[in-house]
């Protein structure tokens, strides 16, 4: 797995042995960077369950300003330190080693970007995005890889879902703020 484009483009990734961590397809990030290619100037990301840090990694490379990492698990916290390491993008980084709900509870930043992806089989895409919805700025889009065959709410808080996209067995949902009138 490599980064796609931007500062740190070519550069190699890590990712957890095993199958506690899975890596979103090269096809799936790309679509969600197609998607959002023009809020990542400046962004500031979460990127919850965050595995590798791929998609943190992606959105700085591609301009983002800050990027969080939240990862519960120690393996995958060191591989997304050294990824960070890796490409020189620490400097733009936060990393917490903790669970991802407890860190939506306690968090005081606000987010552009958020991406969410949760392991299968759980019900943690349903209990983050309330979460989420919370703390995602005004022109925030939250973007939540599950399963395909998960059914996600179609609106949470001010947000409604917007876009769908399968890719094999992964979906991808796109949530932005409903628009005032």
């Amino acid at each position: 797995m490599r980064v796609i484009t931007g500062t740190a483009r070519g550069r190699r990734l890590e990712t957890p042995e095993g199958l506690e961590t899975r890596p979103t397809s090269g096809k799936a990030k790309e679509a969600i960077f197609s998607a959002i290619q023009f809020e990542l100037e400046q962004a500031t990301v979460l990127d919850l369950f965050a595995g590798s840090g791929q998609l943190g990694i992606e959105a700085l490379s591609r301009g983002a300003r800050l990027a969080v990492f939240v990862e519960s698990g120690a393996e995958a916290h060191s591989i997304i330190l050294r990824n960070l390491n890796n490409t020189g993008l620490m400097k733009s980084s936060r990393v917490a080693r903790m669970d991802a709900i407890a860190y939506l509870k306690n968090a005081r930043d606000k987010f552009d970007i958020i991406f969410l992806d949760p392991p299968y089989d759980t019900d943690l895409a349903e209990t983050a995005l309330p979460l989420c919805a919370d703390i995602a700025t005004t022109a925030g889009v939250i973007i939540c890889e599950t399963e395909k065959r998960t059914e996600l709410p179609e609106t949470v808080g001010e947000f409604v879902r917007t876009k769908e996209y399968i890719f094999g067995i992964a979906k991808l949902s796109m949530y932005r703020r409903l628009e005032n009138d």
